[in-house]
């Protein structure tokens, strides 16, 4: 089985992401991140989700984004409730928190290249993308190619990194379907 990272917070999306990985028979490596968030229970479903899951290792990484504020997931700007879907489109949201998925990511991207992993699963999907920049398939792209010029294996090796996005084009709806599917 090749090893894959997967980010799991603990949510549904990221859930279903890891049955999906295990599913294209992924031996899978959790991570998640206790980044200063105001709802500390993600971490304790991620655990469970893990541990349900039987992957190869979870690990929580411990990072304090709440120092650098502007974000109603980290400081006490209230979350905003029931937005339109065309507010979506207007603005990015106050629960965006600041390159919150590029420093994910980097650190996805550091335990994969110590693992000889070549592949990253993220549950990004187009709700997400409507107002976080770095939920678009552009920027998913962009990242998986500075990935491949930014590391050992992607530069030396020839060991191409891939970012998988499974969930990217699918709504609320078609998520909470494949995840019933699968079993989540």
């Amino acid at each position: 089985m090749k090893p894959a990272v997967v980010l799991l917070s603990g949510g549904l999306d990221s859930a279903t992401v890891l049955a999906i990985a295990q599913g294209l028979g992924f031996r899978c490596y959790a991570m998640s991140f206790r980044y200063g968030q105001r709802h500390a229970v993600e971490l304790q479903r991620a655990a469970e989700i893990a541990q349900a899951a039987a992957v190869a290792k979870h690990t929580i990484v411990d990072i304090d984004l709440r120092q650098f504020g502007g974000s109603a997931l980290t400081s006490d700007i209230e979350v905003p409730k029931g937005r339109s879907i065309e507010a979506m489109y207007q603005s990015i949201p106050s629960t965006y928190v600041p390159a919150r998925n590029t420093i994910f990511l980097s650190f996805a991207l550091a335990w994969a290249e110590t693992l000889n992993c070549s592949d990253i699963f993220l549950g990004v999907n187009a709700l997400d993308y409507s107002g976080y920049p770095d939920c678009r398939p552009d920027y998913i792209e962009a990242f998986e190619a500075m990935a491949n010029l930014a590391t050992r294996s992607g530069t030396e090796d020839k060991h191409r990194l891939r970012l998988h996005a499974p969930l990217i084009n699918m709504t609320k709806a078609d998520i909470i379907r494949e995840g019933c599917r699968l079993g989540v």
